[in-house]
């Protein structure tokens, strides 16, 4: 059943990403920003089966997720994993379309109720750099379909301008970049960091924008471009990880975490690994 590899995918993109020396941001090499791990381990898994949830609203699938995750890790691991998953998951559902397609048609779907639950959960999950927004605040019952409450804010988050783009980002940046990497390397620990690393260095990360300023976001995405070059450069990415590991300290120290490039990349390796389980009828579309 999809919904159910479709689960077991989520889990595993969180575990590759997980596993990758993503500088700023929380992984296998070092904790971060009050969080560990297994405080991400314990959220993916029980964020799975809401966000897979059979025939369930994108809304239902994003709230229920963060509240499971809340429960299980104590903190706001995955806010924005669960906001780009949950329409990806509900796709993957779809027969006889491919999975950008499916996409597509659920983000036209989306209505006022997805709007109010997703609302809901971001308000529950308080993230950091959360205000009050004149318009579509979270704060207050929603006026509009959550694809158009998302294109509002498109302009200032990536995460939301996926729903105003048709994730434009995950299916020409990330996965175009995950294939590559997967060519060259054949290893998903550095296909996960070549994600990372292109998403961080090709525009400045929201997260940071909204926490620390334009100005550090810029500056954070023209040294993210040095070390994607050196990256790409290396025969043995393994050869980079020093550099890598005090980049991601010094990042860390100044309680900086590009963490919406770590969503995006969440995504990307959720929706590779979606379209590789997909059943064929799916891929003909």
């Amino acid at each position: 059943m999809i919904s159910r590899g479709a689960a077991e995918a989520f889990i595993a993109a969180c575990r590759d990403e997980l596993e990758a020396p993503k500088p700023g941001n929380v992984h296998a090499y070092a904790p971060g920003h009050g969080m560990t791990v297994a405080q991400f381990v314990a959220s993916s898994a029980a964020a799975a089966d809401w966000l897979c949830m059979p025939a369930a609203r994108v809304g239902a699938r994003i709230r229920g997720a963060v509240e499971a995750s809340l429960k299980a890790a104590g903190a706001n691991t995955n806010l924005g994993i669960v906001l780009l998953c949950a329409p990806l998951a509900a796709a993957a559902e779809l027969e006889n379309l491919q999975l950008h397609a499916g996409l597509v048609r659920v983000l036209d779907g989306l209505d006022i109720g997805d709007a109010d639950d997703a609302f809901a959960a971001i308000a529950r999950a308080a993230p950091a750099g959360l205000g009050r927004a004149e318009r579509h605040d979270v704060f207050a019952p929603a006026q509009v379909t959550l694809k158009q409450a998302m294109a509002q804010a498109a302009d200032r988050d990536r995460i939301a301008r996926q729903y105003a783009t048709a994730f434009a980002d995950v299916f020409g940046l990330g996965m175009t970049l995950h294939a590559a990497a997967m060519t060259r390397w054949c290893d998903p620990k550095w296909a996960t960091l070549a994600v990372y690393l292109g998403f961080l260095s090709a525009f400045p990360d929201s997260h940071v924008v909204r926490k620390q300023g334009a100005e550090a976001a810029a500056d954070i995405c023209r040294t993210a471009m040095t070390f994607n070059a050196a990256l790409w450069s290396a025969q043995h990415p393994a050869d980079r990880l020093g550099d890598l590991l005090t980049w991601d300290a010094a990042l860390k120290t100044r309680g900086i975490n590009p963490g919406t490039s770590a969503d995006l990349t969440v995504a990307t390796l959720f929706g590779c690994r979606l379209q590789c389980a997909l059943p064929s009828a799916h891929n003909s579309g």
